[in-house]
């Protein structure tokens, strides 16, 4: 169990949502579990971030001024960022879901989340997989 929080403290919970308390609390509850998280008021400043490359997860709200959540990943996938990316949104379309779920989003959670929900689809994210790493078995 050591070895786990020590891997996910050195991960990256990238929070992205143009709510302050949303940053705020959301980026209080990861760090209170021990996750190491930075929070972004926008899709654009994540962007421009030092954090990018160090992402391990995403938590990205759909609507948003300027480039919304949906937006984001995609341009993410155009430059090669393959970020596993759980959305939090209060007021998406069912559309929306389903276009982020599509386009390979790891999760999906309605606002206002349980912190429950939350650490458990962050968790999922960031577990390591059997067999995620084969040079290791070499």
């Amino acid at each position: 169990m050591d070895a786990n929080k020590q891997n996910s403290e050195a991960m990256v919970v990238a929070i992205v949502d143009d709510d302050a308390s949303v940053r705020v609390s959301t980026r209080r509850l990861l760090r209170w579990s021990g996750l190491r998280a930075e929070a972004f008021g926008s899709a654009e400043e994540f962007l421009r971030s030092e954090f990018l490359g160090q992402t391990s997860c995403l938590l990205l709200d759909v609507r948003m001024p300027g480039m919304d959540g949906l937006e984001l990943q995609r341009r993410m996938m155009e430059i090669g960022q393959r970020i596993p990316i759980v959305f939090l949104s209060a007021r998406a379309s069912e559309e929306e879901e389903k276009r982020a779920l599509r386009a390979g989003a790891a999760g999906f959670l309605r606002k206002p989340v349980r912190k429950e929900a939350l650490l458990s689809a962050i968790e999922s994210v960031l577990e390591p997989r059997p067999n995620n790493n084969p040079s290791k078995e070499l």
